[in-house]
């Protein structure tokens, strides 16, 4: 039988700031009243404000505040679901999407019009067409809200926001096949510009509202943005996102185990940034921490509506994720992004014990009692971690971390099964 290590819990210390959620209502309006909107926007006019699939903090409450701002100056706001091929590439599920998020009309007040309808705005400089959402483009004006963080598979100094949000959330599936197309003949950075560029030129965007959230998955920034600045204000929150990103506190594993992936957390289910595989969906680069060189997935987030877009970059699941995977769904996400492999199954075994038992041989000549194994809820939730005894000696003498649980066997229940919330 096999001996497994025993396990303590920690408490990360992060230093990120948080904006109460009391607070936000008065954020937004204080935010989108400085730009003076009300100069640009005449009464009755329509405002389209975009909703993604992210599972982005508070954001019915922000979506719903920025809704009341636009009512308040007598125009009539509505939401578009803006998320490429997210919901299965259709506007009931896109709808559903935001919904489960509480995104509804009967919380924000104002209609919400899905459809996976396009306009094709123009040609882009590179040669392709630029799509554009037909309500959104129906619309006299567009907010574009998003969050802003590193991307799940780009770098540069504009990765996932407001400018990522007018490509591929509001170019809807049409928009997102062509445009990851293009990044591969070019690059993120220039693809990102050329069609943004076109968009803020052709399709009536009054302003953009940035979100950045801190490392504990809380609400820490909103900004709203005027037009012509939408570059460069981005710029500035994705350094921001970047310094306040949660992160593991070991720089190396053997097993990482993550209790749901899901594309409520993640673009790629699960963060790259996190786990350390951004350029590569098993191995991380010479440069890119952590390094990890197992990752199991124990479940799906009801969030994702059996989108596993991710889990091919795990080597080994419970078999519940895949009979839980909507194949079908998870494959055109994964073909749109151009990411074919994040669709591809792992190993996978009724029962944790089993995993462990497959898992554990795999990692070299460590024993099973000394491997460096972690485990998380998801890779939005990385304030607690429990970590196997071989990182208990680092963790007593560094300052950022609490020993708040101490080293016991891992909590196997008789079926051979872990808690499904760490």
């Amino acid at each position: 039988m096999t001996q497994y290590p025993l396990i303590f819990r920690v408490r990360q210390k992060f230093d990120s700031p948080v904006l109460a959620i009391d607070r936000i209502p008065a954020t937004v309006e204080a935010e989108l009243s400085r730009l003076e909107l009300g100069r640009r926007i005449e009464q009755g006019q329509t405002v389209a404000i975009t909703a993604g699939s992210r599972g982005i903090a508070n954001i019915a409450l922000i979506t719903r505040s920025a809704v009341e701002h636009f009512q308040k100056l007598g125009a009539k706001p509505f939401i578009v679901p803006a998320m490429g091929s997210h919901g299965g590439g259709t506007a009931e599920g896109q709808r559903e999407l935001i919904e489960g998020y509480g995104v509804t009309e009967a919380y924000c007040g104002c209609p919400i019009r899905a459809s996976m309808e396009t306009v094709v705005v123009c040609q882009a400089a590179e040669g392709f067409p630029v799509h554009f959402d037909k309500h959104a483009f129906g619309a006299d004006h567009v907010l574009v809200v998003g969050r802003v963080k590193p991307h799940t598979n780009f770098v540069g100094d504009i990765e996932s926001g407001l400018m990522k949000m007018m490509l591929i959330g509001l170019g809807k599936h049409e928009g997102a096949k062509i445009y990851h197309r293009a990044i591969a003949n070019y690059s993120f950075g220039q693809i990102v510009r050329s069609v943004a560029r076109e968009v803020l030129a052709k399709c009536r965007v009054v302003a953009g509202l940035g979100i950045v959230e801190n490392a504990y998955d809380q609400t820490a920034k909103i900004q709203a943005v005027a037009p012509h600045e939408f570059e460069a204000r981005e710029k500035e929150l994705l350094i921001l996102a970047k310094e306040w990103m949660p992160k593991l506190p070991f720089k190396t594993a053997d097993l990482l185990l993550l209790d749901q992936i899901g594309k409520n957390i993640s673009g790629s289910g699960m963060d790259t940034n996190v786990v350390g595989r951004k350029f590569n969906d098993h191995v991380a680069w010479e440069n890119e921490w952590p390094k990890i060189k197992r990752i199991i997935v124990r479940d799906l987030t009801d969030e994702t509506h059996g989108n596993a877009t991710g889990i091919g970059m795990a080597e080994f699941c419970r078999s519940r994720v895949v009979e839980k995977m909507n194949t079908k769904i998870t494959r055109i996400n994964c073909l749109t992004g151009g990411h074919p492999t994040a669709a591809m199954a792992p190993l996978d075994y009724a029962t944790d014990q089993e995993i462990l038992d497959a898992a554990l041989p795999t990692i070299g000549l460590t024993e099973p009692p000394q491997a460096k194994l972690m485990w998380v809820h998801s890779t939005l939730e990385v304030a607690e971690v429990e970590c196997s005894a071989a990182y208990l000696g680092e963790a007593q003498e560094r300052t950022d971390l609490t020993i708040i649980r101490q080293p016991r066997p891992l909590p196997l229940d008789a079926a051979g099964n872990l808690p499904d919330r760490v």
